[in-house]
């Protein structure tokens, strides 16, 4: 998804896939080419599993194939291909 004009300090998207409601105010979530369990606070009372959701963060770190990311439920390492570019 991203191409190669991505940079450190770019705000950037991720689209997990929700597993499951794990407390009160976190879901566990699948990222792409993350594969770490990963959980991001939500209090979304209708969030299924299954469902998509974006998670935005900024670019700490680029690599050839790697992309860091880093923000309030974020601080992963993914694929380049994770991620896109947050449109203005």
């Amino acid at each position: 998804m991203a191409n190669g004009s991505l940079k450190v300090g770019d705000e950037v998207v991720i689209t997990a896939t929700v597993r499951k409601r794990v407390t009160e105010d976190r879901v566990a979530v699948l990222i792409p080419s993350y594969h770490q369990p990963h959980s991001i606070v939500d209090t979304t009372p209708s969030i299924s599993s299954g469902q998509k959701i974006e998670l935005i963060g900024e670019v700490t770190r680029v690599d050839e194939n790697t992309v860091t990311v880093s923000g309030q439920d974020l601080g992963i390492t993914v694929s380049r291909d994770a991620v896109r570019k947050r449109s203005s």
